[in-house]
């Protein structure tokens, strides 16, 4: 049985039909229809006869105090009685309390499923990165990937998780979380927080105590391209993989780093999210087998469709991908070459491999 064979029937995915309730209203840029679409397409293409679908159930409160403040979660809870405000970007509409716990549920079952045979599972609705402990902005309510890092903790007694977030704002809920925290690596690409909300993830930003070194930030330029999107990785994540060797993976797709999506100003294309999916997909085959996808961001519709569809080629080795005509920005070049150089000398200090 060939490679890909074998990856077309170890991949599962999770979805409910409610998904598309976690919706912040029709003029928000988050609606919630984006996970029946990606599915809808996924069908069309022919796609699901390769994956296993399962049906998540919310996480109960002990899951989301293993993460979050209890009076951050009575403070959702209120908010979803009579919907509110939870930040000037994030409405909080009446039932967010259950749909943004359905959501987590999908992540954490997920990630389970990848202790039952499944080398990667898929949530189409997943990658809650603005959500700190006790705090919360950015369309993002309770970190779903946190929720799923404590339960699979506490239950399989793991002690090496990497997330790698390409959403292409930077994950400062996640990296707050797990600061202090030599168990889990948070590499995060995102554009430079000096162009884009949340305003963080700058190279500096390493971690503290403990978990000093375990924080690996590359703040890109606006319109940085694929190609050179791919080279930084290349340069950067497969050696940080290598010598930490990971008994977990978080992949967060977020495919807000398209060059047409409207929230931002990266130069990516479909191609790219094909290519980061394969890269990432292989680098799980070589460590711990387990890779939990969340999907992320993506804010212009049947665009973010594509990109997904792309990512899920990616991980079951399927050929068929989507093509766009590359976006070109060699200036950007010389100036992602320096931040690379400049966050390999401050992760030489705690990587050998670097």
């Amino acid at each position: 049985m060939g490679a890909n064979q074998v990856s077309f029937m170890m991949t599962a995915i999770v979805y409910h039909e409610d998904y598309n309730k976690y919706d912040l209203g029709v003029t928000h840029p988050l609606i919630g229809d984006k996970p029946r679409k990606t599915m809808v397409f996924l069908r069309e293409k022919g796609m699901l006869r390769f994956l296993k679908i399962f049906t998540p159930t919310r996480v109960d409160e002990n899951d989301l105090l293993r993460v979050h403040d209890k009076m951050f979660v009575d403070h959702i809870k209120e908010l979803s009685r009579n919907g509110g405000m939870l930040a000037v970007d994030t409405p909080a509409p009446v039932g967010i309390y259950d749909y943004a716990r359905l959501a987590a549920g999908g992540t954490k079952l997920a990630g389970e499923k990848l202790f039952e045979g499944f080398h990667c599972a898929i949530n189409p609705l997943g990658g809650f990165h603005h959500a700190g402990r006790g705090y919360s902005s950015g369309f993002c309510f309770f970190n779903d990937i946190a929720i799923a890092i404590e339960y699979l903790r506490e239950k399989h007694g793991l002690k090496r998780f990497l997330v790698i977030d390409l959403d292409v704002h930077h994950a400062n809920g996640t990296q707050d979380i797990y600061y202090e925290d030599p168990t889990v690596l948070h590499i995060s690409f995102h554009q430079d927080g000096r162009t884009l909300y949340p305003g963080t993830g700058d190279v500096e930003e390493i971690g503290r105590g403990d978990g000093e070194g375990f924080t690996v930030n590359l703040p890109l330029p606006p319109y940085t391209s694929g190609d050179v999107y791919l080279m930084a990785f290349d340069e950067i994540i497969p050696p940080l993989v290598e010598e930490f060797d990971p008994e977990f993976i978080v992949y967060q797709s977020g495919v807000d780093g398209h060059h047409l999506d409207p929230l931002a100003s990266l130069g990516l294309t479909y191609q790219t999210y094909y290519h980061l999916a394969d890269r990432i997909k292989n680098l799980s085959f070589s460590t711990c087998n387990k890779l939990l996808v969340v999907l992320g961001g993506g804010y212009s519709s049947m665009i973010s469709v594509k990109s997904y569809y792309n990512i899920v080629c990616g991980l079951i080795g399927r050929g068929d991908y989507i093509e766009e005509e590359a976006y070109i920005s060699e200036k950007n070049m010389r100036q992602v070459e320096e931040l690379i150089h400049s966050l390999k000398k401050i992760l030489s200090r705690y990587w050998n491999i670097i």
